[in-house]
Protein backbone atom coordinates (compact mmCIF):
# COMPACT_ATOMS: atom_id res chain seq x y z
CA UNK A 1 0.00 0.00 0.00
CA UNK A 2 1.37 2.87 -1.25
CA UNK A 3 0.38 6.47 0.22
CA UNK A 4 -2.42 8.08 -1.79
CA UNK A 5 -1.79 10.77 -3.96
CA UNK A 6 -2.76 14.45 -2.75
CA UNK A 7 -5.87 15.87 -4.59
CA UNK A 8 -5.95 18.91 -6.72
CA UNK A 9 -7.49 20.76 -4.29
CA UNK A 10 -5.63 19.90 -0.71
CA UNK A 11 -4.53 22.33 1.78
CA UNK A 12 -6.20 25.65 2.41
CA UNK A 13 -7.72 27.47 -0.04
CA UNK A 14 -5.91 30.39 -1.29
CA UNK A 15 -7.41 34.23 0.28
CA UNK A 16 -7.24 35.78 -3.09
CA UNK A 17 -7.55 34.78 -6.28
CA UNK A 18 -4.64 35.70 -8.73
CA UNK A 19 -6.35 38.10 -10.30
CA UNK A 20 -6.51 39.67 -6.91
CA UNK A 21 -3.36 39.21 -5.90
CA UNK A 22 -1.95 41.26 -8.89
CA UNK A 23 -4.29 43.77 -8.69
CA UNK A 24 -3.06 44.53 -5.19
CA UNK A 25 0.42 44.62 -6.63
CA UNK A 26 -0.31 46.84 -9.27
CA UNK A 27 -1.75 49.01 -6.82
CA UNK A 28 1.88 49.36 -5.07
CA UNK A 29 3.57 49.74 -8.74
CA UNK A 30 2.15 52.35 -8.82
CA UNK A 31 2.25 54.07 -5.31
CA UNK A 32 4.92 52.35 -3.70
CA UNK A 33 4.32 54.53 -0.66
CA UNK A 34 0.67 52.93 -0.34
CA UNK A 35 0.27 50.69 3.05
CA UNK A 36 -1.63 47.96 4.24
CA UNK A 37 -4.33 49.74 5.78
CA UNK A 38 -5.18 51.72 2.42
CA UNK A 39 -5.22 47.85 0.91
CA UNK A 40 -7.45 46.98 2.74
CA UNK A 41 -9.76 49.56 2.09
CA UNK A 42 -9.83 49.25 -1.43
CA UNK A 43 -12.35 47.23 -3.02
CA UNK A 44 -10.17 44.69 -5.31
CA UNK A 45 -13.16 42.64 -6.56
CA UNK A 46 -16.36 45.35 -6.77
CA UNK A 47 -18.69 42.54 -8.85
CA UNK A 48 -17.99 39.96 -6.02
CA UNK A 49 -20.97 42.30 -3.91
CA UNK A 50 -23.25 41.92 -7.19
CA UNK A 51 -25.50 38.95 -6.88
CA UNK A 52 -26.50 38.64 -10.52
CA UNK A 53 -29.50 39.77 -10.92
CA UNK A 54 -29.46 43.29 -11.76
CA UNK A 55 -29.32 42.26 -15.65
CA UNK A 56 -32.43 40.43 -15.17
CA UNK A 57 -34.37 42.71 -13.58
CA UNK A 58 -33.39 45.54 -15.68
CA UNK A 59 -35.34 45.53 -18.65
CA UNK A 60 -37.90 44.31 -16.77
CA UNK A 61 -37.96 47.79 -15.12
CA UNK A 62 -37.97 49.32 -18.15
CA UNK A 63 -40.82 48.40 -19.48
CA UNK A 64 -42.53 49.29 -16.18
CA UNK A 65 -41.09 52.62 -16.61
CA UNK A 66 -42.55 53.04 -19.86
CA UNK A 67 -45.62 51.49 -19.27
CA UNK A 68 -46.43 53.87 -16.27
CA UNK A 69 -44.91 57.46 -18.44
CA UNK A 70 -47.44 56.44 -21.30
CA UNK A 71 -50.59 55.88 -19.12
CA UNK A 72 -49.67 58.94 -16.85
CA UNK A 73 -48.06 61.09 -20.07
CA UNK A 74 -51.05 63.29 -20.25
CA UNK A 75 -51.24 64.89 -16.87
CA UNK A 76 -50.55 68.21 -16.20
CA UNK A 77 -48.30 70.32 -13.45
CA UNK A 78 -51.27 70.50 -11.23
CA UNK A 79 -51.79 66.60 -10.91
CA UNK A 80 -48.58 65.90 -9.91
CA UNK A 81 -48.52 68.76 -7.23
CA UNK A 82 -51.62 67.13 -5.74
CA UNK A 83 -49.97 63.93 -5.86
CA UNK A 84 -46.65 64.74 -4.35
CA UNK A 85 -48.51 66.96 -1.61
CA UNK A 86 -50.44 63.89 -0.84
CA UNK A 87 -47.69 61.71 -0.50
CA UNK A 88 -45.40 63.92 1.55
CA UNK A 89 -48.60 64.01 4.03
CA UNK A 90 -48.94 60.20 4.48
CA UNK A 91 -44.91 60.19 5.11
CA UNK A 92 -44.90 60.71 8.93
CA UNK A 93 -42.01 63.35 9.39
CA UNK A 94 -40.84 61.91 13.05
CA UNK A 95 -41.08 58.61 14.55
Amino acid sequence: MGRPQPSYHSGRRHVLSPRDEHTLVRKVQINPRTTAKDLVKIDITPKAAQQGRSHCSKSAIKKARLRFATAHGDKDCAFWRNVLWLASRRIPSEP
